[in-house]
Parts: structure tokens; C-alpha cells; sequence
């Protein structure tokens, strides 16, 4: 009988050290993920994705270069001396559409000075993204996390590309990319 036990526990052990070798064996290691691959894949995803007008915070600079371009002309002075109302001309016509759907401006700052006043308008031109400064690729658990910046490219003249880069307006954001793993590849899941 003791030696009947001594068997099984020997046939035991070995299906043990067995089976421990085909469970490592069957499981596989995930694929490094480059930064060059996931960048690929944000910008494909970018790519992909139709391009949109950027939406400008028109401040009191921004203003007073657009008056300068001809891309809009006073029309109205009200008599407090800081409001007026300012029509697109044809040329600020092909530049941007205002967010009120009008084509004329109705700056009403609250002061001389108010530096917080901005009106909003869109680049009539299309603008697409693109992902630069990528970080080290991350491990996070099951998935893999880059931090990036989010460019917005801009498709418009250097008159209104002067514009849009004062103060007020958001060309470039912080983001973060994670991939999952699918059917032995990575592949990305969500940019947030």
C-alpha cells in the first residue's frame, strides 16, 4: 500500500511539473509597443477623422488685427466709445463665419480696458489634428498609456493665423492614449 502512494505521489508530481511547463509555455508575452507605433496609430486615427473649422476666441488684439487685415470694418460706434459693430468684409468672409450665424460683429466689452471680452467665430478653412511630443509608452495593468500633445494644424492664411495664436485660443492639449491588446496586437482603444 506504501508503495502504491508513493506512486501516486510521483505520478502527481510529474503531471504537476507537466502541467506548470505547458501553462508558461502556452502563455505568450505581449508585443512591445514602440513609440513610433502608437503615434502612427493616434495620427491614423487623426487621419481618419474629418476635419473640422477651429472655433477662435476673438479678444480685443485679435480685433484690432482683423480691422487692420480688412477682414472686417467698423459699421457702428455706439457712444459710450469702446462698442461697435463690425461687418465681414468679402475677403473676412472667406476667413471665418461668426457662431451666430450673422456676418456682423457686435463687440460689447463691458469696459475700455476689459480684457476678459472675447466674441467667437470659426475658420471657415477645415483644420486636422496631429499628435507630437509623445512620453514613454506606459504599462497600466493590461493596457499600455502614452501621454502626447494634440496639435491643431491650421489651414488658413498667415493673417488669421496671427489671430488665432493670441491669447485665448487653445491650439495644442494635453492628452492621453491607451491601447489594448487584440488577437496578439495592439491596437488603440481611446484618446482622452
Amino acid at each position: 500500500m506504501e508503495g502504491t502512494v508513493r506512486n501516486a505521489a510521483k505520478i502527481f508530481g510529474i503531471l504537476a511539473v507537466f502541467a506548470t511547463i505547458a501553462f508558461i509555455s502556452g502563455c505568450k508575452q505581449a508585443p512591445p509597443l514602440a513609440q513610433a507605433e502608437a503615434q502612427a496609430m493616434i495620427q491614423a486615427k487623426y487621419d481618419q477623422t474629418p476635419p473640422q473649422p477651429f472655433t477662435i476666441v476673438l479678444t480685443d488684439s485679435g480685433m484690432q488685427q482683423g480691422v487692420s487685415d480688412k477682414f472686417w470694418t467698423g459699421v457702428k460706434k455706439y457712444p459710450n466709445g469702446y462698442w461697435g459693430d463690425f461687418k465681414l468684409t468679402d475677403l473676412g468672409k472667406k476667413q471665418v463665419k461668426l457662431l451666430d450665424g450673422g456676418d456682423v460683429i457686435k463687440w460689447r466689452p463691458e469696459r475700455p480696458d476689459d480684457l476678459r471680452y472675447s466674441y467667437g467665430m470659426s475658420t471657415v478653412a477645415l483644420n486636422h489634428l496631429k499628435a507630437r511630443g509623445l512620453g514613454e509608452v506606459q504599462d497600466v495593468g493590461a493596457t499600455k498609456v502614452v501621454q502626447y500633445y494634440e496639435d491643431v494644424v491650421l489651414n488658413v492664411s498667415d493673417s488669421l493665423s496671427t489671430i488665432v495664436h493670441n491669447p485665448g485660443n487653445q491650439l495644442s492639449t494635453h492628452r492621453q492614449a491607451t491601447f489594448v491588446l487584440d488577437n496578439g496586437a495592439w491596437k488603440l482603444q481611446s484618446i482622452e
